[in-house]
């Protein structure tokens, strides 16, 4: 038996996300993409901010980002970023989270 991950592939393709920042969840929050477990606090900058790009992404599931934290996970954090994807594709590091 084998599993077929296609995610939100379709979404993605739609919304003009690239499939490498994919993860398990794909939004639309006044014209900007969100991609993954990101914060809310970052979705509250990039809609303050309003920079010219696509959204926001948070790639794969890193453990203690939100809804991949709590008991179950034994208080463990993985750092990551949260990335500010630009309309052309490219990537810089919006924000850290250790």
């Amino acid at each position: 038996m084998s599993a077929v991950d296609q995610g939100n592939s379709a979404a993605r393709t739609r919304l003009g996300m690239p499939q490498k920042f994919g993860s398990c969840h794909t939004a639309l929050i006044q014209g900007y993409v969100i991609e993954g477990h990101v914060p809310a606090t970052d979705i509250q900058r990039l809609l303050k901010e309003k920079p010219q790009a696509l959204g926001l992404a948070v790639p794969g599931m890193p453990i203690g980002s939100p809804g991949m934290d709590g008991p179950v996970y034994g208080g463990r954090r993985d750092a990551y970023q949260v990335l500010l994807v630009g309309k052309d594709g490219s990537a810089q590091v919006f924000s850290s989270h250790p």
